[in-house]
């Protein structure tokens, strides 16, 4: 699958975005969900990398990982993209 950039408006915390696409005259809709996941929140908070694979691990299966985003001293920023039916 291609992909292309598209801003987005700024918002802080989740964000659900639904996106219609037009491919070949075939309109798609594609699902994607923005959640911010803080650090102090984890398990294993010595180890963000065991972190962010308990985040994936226990998410909603109807969702993939599509974008992890720049972490802070604070949150990691992921975003999920809906799996097709």
């Amino acid at each position: 699958m291609g992909s292309i950039a598209i801003p987005l408006p700024s918002a802080s915390g989740h964000q659900d975005i639904e996106v219609d696409i037009r491919v070949n005259g075939k309109l798609q809709q594609q699902n994607y969900r923005v959640e911010v996941f803080y650090w102090k929140d984890c398990y294993h908070r010595h180890n963000r990398a065991e972190c962010i694979r308990e985040i994936l691990n226990g998410y909603d299966k109807s969702w993939q990982l599509y974008y992890i985003g720049m972490p802070t001293e604070e949150y990691v920023p992921i975003t999920f993209m809906k799996r097709s039916a």
